[in-house]
């Protein structure tokens, strides 16, 4: 749990700090990101004695999980204010549970009750600014991105302790499997004249999204969902919103409703505690 934790306070900034390379493109900043993060952990890569298909499989899961995921999670940005993107991943923990019990073959009422008490809550909380151009695909792009990232670690949570190693040892291959993904997407559109116009900030941004956010958070995020159960893992994919608003507003000076906020929030929180209650199983 102290790992997932950690990773919380990690990504706080993470919203924040993408909105500001965001312009470069989806496509390109995702490529960076995953590029930056497979060369942190390729020098721990240890593929001896998996199974071809263990191999491909992994690279698969960091395909879907980082790659794809931040494809549509960054091209969310065009749409969205980084507080509301930071919002709308309440659902992600509904997908991880979701996503465990249809692989288990079970389907369990309390979700549904979980998953209206989350859309009710998201609801309160950005109600002002629905009529907006665009919030409604941003919103879709930032669910498909959650089902990408919920799926991958449903994925690897299951297939990662049958392969005998250690979890630094397999992030190689998911950084590499993301990485093809990234690069194939991003070279027929290279914002080269935006590359050329960057500062020194934005280069010490997308390092410290890449190596820091992306590799170091997501490999310790990862080992913590092999360590704990489902609902502690679902709770915690939400456990950044708070801080990344926070952030948001405290920051990176955007406008935040606290009242609302603060109501949508205790909406969120219950529905949170029914999904821990519900989900708290290996």
């Amino acid at each position: 749990m102290s790992l997932l934790m950690t990773v919380s306070i990690l990504w706080a900034l993470s919203f924040g700090l993408t909105a500001q390379v965001s312009e470069l493109g989806a496509p390109f900043v995702t490529a960076m990101r995953t590029l930056l993060a497979a060369l942190v952990f390729l020098p721990f890569l240890d593929s001896r004695g998996l199974t071809r298909w263990q191999v491909l499989a992994f690279a698969g899961i960091g395909a879907l999980q980082f790659g794809l995921m931040y494809l549509l999670y960054i091209a969310s940005f065009h749409w969205l204010r980084s507080s509301e993107v930071a919002l709308f991943t309440i659902f992600t923990p509904l997908f991880v549970t979701l996503v465990s019990d249809l692989l288990d073959g079970r389907m369990s009422w309390m979700f549904l009750l979980t998953a209206a008490l989350a859309v009710l809550g998201t609801g309160i909380c950005v109600w002002s600014g629905l009529g907006r151009r665009g919030i409604l695909l941003g919103f879709l792009l930032m669910q498909a991105a959650n089902l990408c990232f919920a799926l991958g670690q449903v994925l690897y949570r299951r297939l990662a302790p049958a392969s005998g190693k250690r979890d630094r040892d397999l992030m190689g291959l998911l950084y590499l499997g993301a990485s093809v993904v990234a690069v194939a997407m991003a070279a027929p559109s290279i914002p080269w004249v935006r590359i050329s116009a960057m500062d020194l900030r934005q280069w010490a941004v997308l390092v410290y999204l890449g190596a820091v956010a992306s590799g170091l958070g997501f490999f310790l995020f990862n080992a913590g969902a092999r360590r704990t159960d489902i609902g502690t893992l679902a709770i915690f994919n939400n456990m950044k919103i708070p801080l990344a608003i926070l952030a948001s507003g405290l920051v990176f000076r955007e406008a935040v409703d606290w009242p609302r906020l603060a109501a949508g929030g205790a909406v969120i929180a219950c529905a949170l505690g029914l999904n821990g209650l519900t989900g708290a199983r290996p």
